[in-house]
C-alpha cells in the first residue's frame, strides 16, 4: 500500500505524535527525558519551527509545531533518528525506540478554534492518564510546555511560541495577568474534560473548516507523483544548506574552487561542516560530498576530535 503524502507548506501548523515500539516506553527515566529534550531543543535550532503545545508521557509523545519553512519530514527523520540513537547507545540496545511512522494532522491556524482543540488535548494528557492527584494542578506535571506557558518571555523554552494559543483563549496579553486568566481556563478546562470531546481529533489527517480541507486536497491534487512530491520536500533543507555554505565562503573569501582544492580535513572546512550539522538536518554524507572532506567515516572522525578541543 503506497503511503500517506506529508503536506508541507511555509507556515503549516500540526499535531504530530508517535508511540513507542510495541507500546513500549520511550523514556525510562528522567534523564531519558532530558535527552528527548536537548534533542528536541536541536532540531528546533535546524529548522527554525516553532512550537504550540508539547507533552512527554512515558510511551509516546505530542507536540503541534508551526513550520516556517516546508521542512517537517527533514527534521523527524533527524529528530527520531537521533533520539534513538542516543537512547540506544545510553541503554547499549539496538533496533526502533518508536513504532512506525509519526502520526502528522495538519491544522488550520486561522485563529477559528482548531488550534486551541489540539494544544488543550496535548496539555491535558496529564489529566486523561490520571498523573495528577485532585490537589495537584496541571502545570505540577513538568514534562510538558504547559508550565512553560505560566513563565514570563525570558524564562521560557526559545522555541515555544504563546501567542496564537493565547490569542484563541481570548486572552490578548501576554502579562501577568494574561498568565493567571490562562491557567483559570485550563483548569476549568481540566474539570470538563469529556473522552467525546477528542473523538474529531482521532483516524484524521486534518483539522479544520471545509474550505481548509479542500485547499489542502487542491494542494494534493497539483502534485505529479511520489518523485515530484520528494523533490520537493528535501528542496528547503538543501537550500539552507547551500545558503550556510555561501555565506561560509564569502566569511573565508574563498571561491568555490577552494573547496575542492584544499585538503580534506582543512580546519576551514571542519568550520563549515560544524555549522552544517548544527544548523541543518542535512546529512554527513551530503556534508562531505558537498564540502570535499572524502569519506563520511572520515569528516564523522574529524567532527568528533574538533568537538573534544
Amino acid at each position: 500500500m503506497a503511503r500517506k503524502l506529508r503536506i508541507q507548506y511555509p507556515g503549516a501548523i500540526y499535531h504530530v505524535m508517535n508511540r513507542g515500539d510495541r507500546r513500549e516506553p520511550i523514556f525510562r527515566d528522567n534523564f531519558d527525558r532530558q535527552l528527548f529534550l536537548r534533542t528536541f531543543d536541536e532540531v528546533c535550532d535546524k529548522t527554525g519551527w516553532l512550537i504550540h503545545a508539547l507533552c512527554m508521557m512515558d510511551n509516546h509523545f505530542h507536540f503541534v509545531p508551526e513550520t516556517p519553512q516546508p521542512n517537517l519530514v527533514d527534521g523527524m527523520h533527524w529528530f527520531l533518528s537521533t533520539y534513538t540513537n542516543r537512547f540506544n547507545r545510553r541503554h547499549k540496545l539496538c533496533g526502533h525506540v518508536f513504532s512506525g511512522r509519526y502520526k502528522a494532522i495538519i491544522v488550520d491556524g486561522s485563529g477559528n478554534g482548531y488550534l486551541k482543540t489540539v494544544c488543550d488535548y496535548v496539555h491535558l494528557n496529564p489529566e486523561r492518564a490520571k498523573l495528577l492527584t485532585p490537589d495537584q494542578k496541571l502545570s505540577a506535571y513538568r514534562w510538558s510546555s504547559y508550565p512553560e506557558y505560566l513563565k514570563s518571555p525570558g524564562r521560557r523554552k526559545k522555541w515555544l511560541r504563546v501567542d496564537r494559543l493565547l490569542g484563541e483563549h481570548g486572552i490578548r496579553t501576554d502579562s501577568a495577568a494574561g498568565r493567571k486568566e490562562f491557567e483559570r481556563r485550563m483548569e476549568l478546562r481540566r474539570l470538563e474534560e469529556d473522552p467525546e470531546q477528542w473523538r474529531q481529533l482521532r483516524g484524521r489527517w486534518c483539522l479544520g473548516g471545509g474550505a481548509f480541507r479542500k485547499e489542502l486536497l487542491d494542494q494534493m491534487h497539483q502534485r505529479h507523483g511520489p518523485d515530484h512530491y520528494g523533490n520537493d520536500r528535501h528542496e528547503s533543507a538543501q537550500a539552507r544548506a547551500e545558503r550556510i555554505v555561501r555565506e561560509e565562503l564569502e566569511r573565508l573569501k574563498w571561491a568555490e574552487h577552494r573547496l575542492l582544492e584544499s585538503r580534506k580535513g582543512d580546519p576551514s572546512k571542519i568550520i563549515i561542516a560544524l555549522r552544517l550539522r548544527k544548523e541543518t538536518t542535512m546529512t554527513l554524507t551530503w556534508i562531505a560530498q558537498r564540502l570535499h572532506m572524502g569519506t563520511t567515516k572520515h569528516l564523522a572522525h574529524l567532527l568528533y576530535w574538533r568537538g573534544r578541543q
